[in-house]
């Protein structure tokens, strides 16, 4: 049985959709913020919550990829790592959808993944899966942080 992969994967779910230990997940931090919030910048020196999601999602599909097989392309202070956001509605909808479909699809290949795998190294890295899984999960709640910030600025 997989146990710790289906812990990993759960904890990802939490972190995105569900019921968070820490507070409001990802979804529920998202609700109700329109395109135009999700692009403000209140704090100049910070990202956007348009920004963060995108940032989130590359972090998320780099996963899912590696899992794959795919070696995971350097990411850090290239423009894929940090992109700007649309201006529609439509664009935020579509931004938001992807983050939690990409999500999904990392929390049902964690799950398949394999405990025995866990210490397997990461195509393209120096580290192993374990370290990568957690990983995520903690880089979508530090950002789900700011978000939340970032989203009360925005309502003030």
């Amino acid at each position: 049985m997989n146990t710790e992969c289906l812990r990993i994967a759960d904890q990802l779910r939490r972190a995105l959709s569900g019921n968070a230990w820490h507070g409001p997940p990802l979804g529920e931090l998202l609700t109700n913020v329109t395109a135009e919030q999700a692009s403000a910048r209140p704090l100049a020196a910070a990202h956007s919550i348009w920004e963060l999601t995108l940032h989130i999602d590359v972090w998320t599909d780099a996963a899912l990829g590696a899992t794959k097989g795919t070696p995971m392309a350097k990411i850090v202070g290239t423009e894929q790592d940090w992109r700007s956001g649309g201006n529609s509605a439509a664009a935020w909808t579509s931004t938001q959808a992807r983050l939690f479909s990409t999500g999904e699809q990392l929390a049902k290949a964690i799950e398949e993944f394999g405990d025995n795998r866990l210490k397997e190294i990461v195509p393209g890295r120096k580290y192993d899966f374990y370290h990568l899984f957690h990983g995520i999960v903690q880089h979508s709640l530090y950002h789900g942080g700011q978000i939340a910030l970032l989203k009360k600025a925005v309502a003030a």
